[in-house]
């Protein structure tokens, strides 16, 4: 069976997740010496993924935001007898998503080069690898082909934390790896029984199958499983901080940037639409375990020496916020969540990378070796502001919007939700603000800062598109939400369909 192409005319989904493949093949034919082949290679990586950011640009001009379905759908017959099939779409939950990573991966390698010096080639072609991984993650519309590039996402960033990260990378890499892989067992195991029961993996089909009542809870608690950990919610939260610290910087931007968007994205496509009855029933369970992660998490930010650490517990409490909308069950809260998930992709990652150009300069995080530095890095200081008050969620910038949808959203289900929820604001801005004050502000003392520089033409390049993005985001907020109105309505719609169809059945039945 041919594959079906799109309205596009070509399949589009395909070819955004398999390039990067291609920029790999031709960095493994590079041949000469070390400094050639690195060269080669950083180049190649950057000029695949700017191509690839082109064509995903596209998938964004193309999609027609009125539809709550998939477009670009593309499918191939793959295990016809299992109904095991290749497919590939995007709605509107995923097209941003998938701009969301094509987008990251030439940040990711720009701020790398000169950072990295060993093992060029690889790196690069970790690098391209993970891009594949995780586009193919949000474009699948088969869950056994999402498992597979759920599951690939770990190799190449285990090699990038594992290979080019700080004194402790090993033990880092291999706790990340473990705690994220003993999770995904158990989604294996619900992927299984909903095939057993639906007879397809087709999620389109699988979001419209009602499973039994009781089978609903064990299914969602294995989903659970995994994506809290990739979330991560508070307590499977104790990977994050030591992969941060240990991974190089370009790896903790796509850490923060997409990695942890995952389960996020998992619970949206799974969780909520495929088991409508459970999600219901343990919405006050993740209500507790997301304004935990969201007061606990800031309070440990606040106590942090290292940038880094401060940064990798903002991004839990942050996340925390993404979960307490998506289990609102209401349009406000699920757009807040996407919008918040969106926000924080750009701006942790920016964070990220501010740490990035310091360490660069004087290979330290510690925060108390700093001071002064608006002295001597004007322009430096002025867009760790920017970010810093994104961060905080300030108007008008990206981290805003996506908040106070959330608090709006909750606030139906209830008013101290809203409150303890709406917490992480304050004390955000507490431990930002912290940061920001012990870094910039003060007299240089020490004499390796005093001859600093400020951010070059590179680091220019890497920060104009999340500047721009950041300030659009909270300016103009509805040329982002547009994207989700429909999915998202059609998803409320659905669960409380079937909520209310659930209650009409046990009716009945007394």
């Amino acid at each position: 069976m041919n594959p079906v192409t799109n309205a596009a005319g070509f399949p589009v989904l395909s070819l955004i997740t398999w390039l990067p493949l291609v920029g790999c093949l031709i960095i493994m034919l590079v041949r000469g010496d070390e400094q050639t082949v690195a060269s080669n290679a950083r180049w190649t990586a950057l000029w695949t993924s700017l191509l690839v950011l082109v064509l995903s640009l596209v998938l964004w001009v193309k999609f027609d935001q009125s539809e709550a379905g998939f477009q670009f759908n593309e499918r191939v017959t793959w295990l016809p007898d299992y109904k095991v099939g290749y497919s590939m779409g995007v709605d509107g939950i995923s097209v941003l998503f998938v701009l969301l990573s094509t987008l990251l991966t030439p940040i990711c390698i720009l701020s790398a080069w000169d950072a990295i010096h060993t093992r060029v080639r690889e790196f690069m072609i970790s690098f391209l690898v993970l891009e594949t991984m995780m586009v193919g993650m949000f474009c699948a519309t088969d869950f056994v082909v999402f498992y597979m590039f759920f599951e690939g996402v770990l190799i190449p960033m285990y090699l990038i934390i594992g290979v080019w990260g700080g004194p402790r990378r090993v033990y880092a890499a291999v706790k990340f790896f473990l705690y994220t892989l003993t999770g995904s067992l158990l989604m294996l195991l619900a992927l299984l029984a909903m095939w057993l029961h639906a007879g397809t993996t087709d999620i389109p089909t699988l979001m419209h199958t009602s499973f039994p009542a009781g089978m609903q809870n064990w299914l969602f608690l294995a989903l659970f499983a995994s994506f809290a950990v990739k979330v991560p919610m508070w307590p499977v939260h104790t990977w994050l901080p030591d992969a941060h610290v240990e991974a190089p910087t370009a790896g903790s931007v796509i850490l923060a940037g997409v990695l942890l968007k995952m389960g996020a994205y998992g619970f949206l496509r799974f969780s909520l639409p495929m088991l409508p009855n459970a999600a219901a029933a343990f919405a006050p369970f993740m209500f507790t375990l997301s304004v935990v992660a969201v007061i606990y998490t800031s309070l440990v930010a606040l106590a942090q020496q290292d940038m880094k650490k401060l940064i990798a517990y903002s991004s839990v409490a942050h996340m925390g916020v993404v979960t307490i909308g998506m289990f609102t069950f209401n349009v406000q809260g699920i757009t807040g969540a996407l919008f918040q998930m969106l926000s924080h992709g750009i701006v942790s990652a920016a964070l990220f990378l501010i740490v990035g150009v310091v360490y660069d300069r004087i290979h330290t995080r510690e925060i108390s070796r700093y001071g002064g530095l608006a002295d001597r890095m004007p322009a430096y200081s002025l867009i760790f502001m920017l970010f810093m008050m994104a961060s905080v969620g300030l108007p008008g910038t990206a981290g805003f919007v996506g908040e106070f949808l959330v608090i709006i959203g909750s606030l139906q289900v209830n008013f101290w939700l809203a409150l303890l929820g709406g917490m992480g604001m304050i004390l955000g801005a507490a431990y930002m603000l912290y940061l920001y004050r012990r870094i910039i502000f003060g007299r240089i003392t020490r004499d390796d800062l005093r001859n600093i520089l400020d951010l070059t033409p590179r680091e220019w390049a890497v920060f104009a598109p999340l500047i721009v993005l950041t300030l659009w985001m909270g300016i103009y907020p509805s040329s982002f939400t547009g994207y989700f109105d429909a999915s998202v309505g059609a998803m409320v719609q659905q669960h409380t369909a079937a909520l209310a169809a659930t209650t009409k059945l046990a009716a009945a039945m007394h």
